[in-house]
């Protein structure tokens, strides 16, 4: 019989927040991937877990995913771990998990912690709508590009950063978000977990004197309906009618539903536009 893939969550920091049936898990499965094994033994042992370890990281993630597969098609099931929080989160294991659906291995998720819903849900911020992107990318024009978009999220924004990359990445979020609330977590469920809430520009100057410590997540509000329209409103009251009209055309919208947008966002009725666009011709 196939054997099965387990995505096991681990604790980001308080090792008393991993589950019972993790803890069972990790316990009967034939084998552990890790996405650092060195780390990794440190809970093993903690919990006096004997199961064998084998390395799954980044720098493999292919070659050693297409291996352990082979293992489960032979009937073994896998633990998979990170090093802490959810596997699959901003992590190799997302690769293993996509080769295991297409060699048709069964693969189940346990629940636990993970860093990004954890500060999300007490940063203060609106919670039903997110948007994640872990780590911005290093690439400088991938990164521009992600930033631009961002700048028109309407959603919570949730990102991870570095302590040494803190100040700077700050920096570049000011520029492209403007001055945003937001909440800086840190150490999250450790001893010394901290949240700061403020603007942008606070967090920002209280980090420019403060040195950063620990590895941060990042939570944004995002931009309001209120000030999209506002933007919005800027650029076509400084348009003519044909150019509002074909502003709407030129993004695929037919004449007629162009009409109505114009109409609405003028104040006007459809049939007074139209009778002005006859007029202009």
């Amino acid at each position: 019989m196939t054997g099965t893939l387990y995505l096991c969550a681990t604790p980001i920091g308080n090792l008393e927040d991993i589950t019972l049936r993790v803890l069972r898990t990790l316990k009967e499965v034939d084998l552990i991937a890790a996405e650092d094994t060195r780390n990794s033994i440190k809970l093993l042992n903690h919990f006096e877990i004997k199961t064998r370890m084998t390395s799954y990281h980044e720098y493999n993630k292919y070659d050693k995913a297409r291996y352990l597969v082979d293992r489960m098609k032979e009937g073994m099931n896998i633990a998979l771990i990170t090093d802490a929080g959810t596997p699959g989160i901003s992590d190799p294991g997302e690769e293993l998990v996509r080769q295991c659906y297409e060699a048709g291995v069964p693969v189940t998720s346990l629940p636990g912690p993970a860093a990004c819903i954890t500060a999300l849900t007490m940063s203060g911020l609106p919670t039903r709508r997110f948007a994640f992107e872990a780590f911005l990318p290093h690439d400088r024009k991938d990164r521009a590009a992600l930033l631009t978009e961002l700048k028109q999220e309407t959603r919570t924004i949730i990102l991870y950063e570095a302590p040494h990359h803190l100040v700077k990445t700050l920096k570049e979020l000011r520029s492209y978000l403007g001055n945003r609330r937001m909440t800086v977590c840190k150490e999250l469920t450790k001893k010394h977990e901290k949240k700061l809430q403020g603007t942008l520009d606070e967090i920002l100057a209280y980090y420019e004197d403060t040195d950063p410590r620990g590895e941060y997540v990042l939570v944004f509000e995002g931009r309001s309906p209120e000030e999209i329209r506002q933007e919005a409103r800027k650029e076509w009251e400084a348009m003519t009618l044909e150019e509002h009209m074909a502003w709407y055309t030129d993004q695929g919208k037919d004449r007629k539903s162009a009409m109505k947008l114009v109409a609405k966002d003028r104040g006007l009725s459809r049939r007074d536009v139209y009778q002005a666009l006859l007029e202009a011709e």
